[in-house]
């Protein structure tokens, strides 16, 4: 059977290049497979306004981004914050073009409702507060280290916390519909069990929300997995 292509999608606070350890990883495992990490509109090669960003935007940003790759038969991971993208880049692409939904320790709110609206733990104050000033934000070092690198190395946490970005509050605010999202499409959930950002039990209310996922993989690691365990994520 064909490698189908891989697209990547980070979480908020996160760029593209939260995935170079891991895309390192896979070509030495897969030297085939065609991977693909999107910038959301705001970072790297999507520059935008995040005072004007929505889901909707975030997804079709996306879905060309897929297209210009030449990309048809695709596996769809989205991390953390992703997973207030991913559902609308699959229903988009539709079950003919998208083999399987990887959701690794995502953001998934109940129908109808936001992030900021169910978000518990550490970041939960920092994302109202950027909601309520009603400006993009940028996380302080503290509170990223806290959130996202439990567990790490000295090294480890070093590469992942250059690599913050500011985020819009927009996004986290705005209920989320899903009602679009074929059921077709297997889905996959990594949950990450030593989680800050987003814990084990905020992740089960999460695949709840989704309706249920196909297959379940647990990691022992914080939610950067992607700086944590890149061979690891590599393999999976």
């Amino acid at each position: 059977m064909t490698l189908p292509d891989l697209v990547l999608v980070h979480g908020g606070a996160h760029a593209a290049d939260c995935w170079d350890l891991t895309i390192a990883e896979l070509a030495c495992q897969e030297p085939e497979l065609r991977v693909l990490a999107v910038d959301l509109p705001g970072r790297g090669r999507h520059p935008a306004d995040p005072a004007t960003a929505t889901l909707a935007g975030w997804a079709d940003s996306v879905v060309a981004d897929v297209d210009e790759a030449g990309f048809h038969d695709v596996v769809v991971v989205g991390h953390s914050l992703g997973g207030l993208t991913v559902p609308g880049v699959v229903a988009r692409l539709g079950p003919s073009r998208v083999r399987e939904l990887i959701l690794a320790a995502a953001f998934i709110p109940p129908q109808g409702l936001s992030v900021v609206d169910v978000l518990k733990g550490p970041l939960a104050p920092l994302a109202r507060l950027g909601v309520r000033i009603s400006k993009p934000f940028g996380m302080p070092t503290a509170a990223a280290r806290f959130a996202f690198c439990n567990g790490m190395s000295k090294d480890q946490r070093a590469y992942a916390l250059a690599r913050i970005y500011g985020e819009s509050p927009r996004v986290i605010a705005e209920a989320v519909d899903r009602s679009d999202l074929p059921d077709e499409v297997h889905r996959t959930w990594i949950m990450t069990l030593r989680d800050r950002a987003l814990s084990v039990r905020q992740q089960r209310g999460c695949i709840s929300a989704l309706g249920g996922v196909d297959t379940l993989i647990c990691v022992d690691t914080c939610h950067d997995l992607m700086y944590s365990e890149p061979g690891w994520l590599a393999t999976i």
